[in-house]
């Protein structure tokens, strides 16, 4: 009797909640598209911002604790796993340019189920590390203006959330900007750490065990390689262009990232850099250079920044995307009439954040935000793995699938807690998905496999 009352309950609650979001929806036009308005570079410089970001100027020092000086093999490791799985995504985005990314090539091509929780994870992954973000830059800018850590770190997140709001074109333009500063200063500190570079800081260079627990971290500044395919509707001539920015970002930040971490470590060492909450920062004071601090930092806050507004970027059109195709509520799939931005998605993630942000402490569960992020990628692969349209061979999303199911095994291995919080998060996931998006009339539909 108990479980045919449960049965009720749960159907009730799905026909409910179902009404409810139709009746969110019923007046949304669904012919709304969004529009290219961005080219070759543009898409770079998104990918770029969203792959050199606070990662290179707080997980180097990670990365040493664990490898010493040997972590530039860790970069290299993190490098060449993500590149196997920048491959697989850069298949199937020329196959099939669309908003939404592996959310939509797991829902074509593996099951709706495993599209639905690929994009379940990620946003979950993005909307913690865009609140963790927010407090990463308030804790810069906490130094100058008086305020509490939290209520700046709001503000920040409002002020982001708005230039999102005035469309995609006024996201780049003030990414791309963000994007150029931040590079300019990474060269900066390259070039000056290598004027004051200490070879014995370096010695002795032997591989360590501690370096594939460096990748683990490192592969964490990697994440962003494949945000440009959450906007590919947007970008002209997608089934070039963003293969093409995959790979330029991912070679570009490759190049930067050894480059920084050689410099790192010959101006102060494993050690101390890994004792450090902000490496870059410390590195560059042994030059008693108190403006080339302050230049380093600013390029901390610019990191932290372009992360932000990526992140907001990616998760209002995974969230738009999920929405047009029935799994979040049809309101989220709204575009404005004049910026063309699915705004009330925009508007729902700054929200969302800012309420991370307010009520919780987000610093003890940032290593989740990677094991989500993997579950994506390895969703990603599974999807590369069926596509048979492709000139992509087959061992390329064989290995990237592997490294990445070595990786999660590895998070398992550096925090339980974090294993354990993102399990959870995928089986609501699942609940989720079972009780309010699953339908009969909704078949696996594998397009091109």
């Amino acid at each position: 009797m108990c479980i045919r009352c449960c049965d009720v309950f749960v159907l009730n609650s799905s026909f409910i909640f179902r009404g409810f979001i139709s009746f969110l929806g019923e007046k949304i036009s669904m012919k709304d598209t969004l529009k290219p308005t961005l080219n070759l570079l543009d898409a770079v410089l998104i990918n770029i911002g969203a792959i050199i970001g606070a990662g290179i100027f707080i997980v180097t020092g990670i990365t040493a604790g664990f490898a010493g000086s040997s972590m530039i093999f860790s970069m290299l490791i993190a490098a060449l796993t993500a590149s196997f799985t920048a491959l697989s995504f850069a298949s199937l985005t020329s196959w099939l340019p669309t908003e939404g990314s592996v959310y939509e090539y797991g829902y074509r091509l593996i099951s709706p189920e495993a599209g639905f929780l690929g994009g379940w994870m990620w946003l979950i992954s993005n909307i913690l590390t865009g609140s963790a973000v927010s407090l990463g830059f308030a804790h810069y800018l906490n130094v100058v203006f008086n305020v509490p850590l939290k209520v700046l770190a709001t503000v920040l997140c409002a002020v982001f959330t708005v230039i999102n709001y005035y469309g995609i074109r006024h996201s780049a333009q003030i990414n791309d900007l963000i994007v150029s500063l931040k590079i300019m200063i990474l060269i900066f500190f390259i070039a000056l750490g290598f004027l004051h570079f200490n070879i014995e800081n370096v010695l002795p260079f032997t591989p360590s065990s501690g370096v594939l627990y460096g990748a683990y971290y490192i592969f964490f500044a990697y994440g962003g390689f494949a945000r440009v395919a959450m906007v590919a509707e947007e970008i002209k001539e997608p089934e070039k262009n963003i293969p093409k920015a995959i790979l330029i970002s991912i070679g570009v930040s490759t190049f930067i990232y050894l480059l920084v971490g050689v410099a790192a470590l010959g101006l102060v060492g494993a050690d101390r850099l890994s004792s450090s909450g902000a490496p870059l920062s410390e590195a560059i004071s042994v030059t008693n250079n108190g403006l080339a601090v302050a230049i380093v930092s600013t390029g901390g806050m610019l990191a932290t920044a372009s992360v932000l507004l990526t992140s907001i970027l990616g998760v209002s059109r995974l969230a738009f995307s999920m929405s047009r195709k029935g799994d979040l509520p049809l309101i989220l799939s709204k575009l404005h009439t004049r910026y063309n931005s699915p705004y009330v998605s925009i508007i729902a993630v700054g929200f969302i954040m800012s309420v991370f942000i307010l009520f919780f402490d987000l610093t003890k569960i940032l290593t989740m935000s990677t094991f989500a992020m993997i579950f994506y990628y390895i969703i990603g692969n599974v999807s590369a793995l069926r596509l048979r349209d492709t000139n992509l061979p087959r061992y390329i999303p064989v290995i990237g699938l592997l490294t990445c199911l070595i990786l999660l095994s590895f998070s398992l291995l550096i925090s339980l807690n974090s294993f354990i919080i993102g399990s959870i998060i995928l089986m609501l996931g699942a609940v989720y998905f079972r009780l309010f998006v699953h339908r009969e009339d909704k078949p696996n539909q594998i397009t091109g496999a």
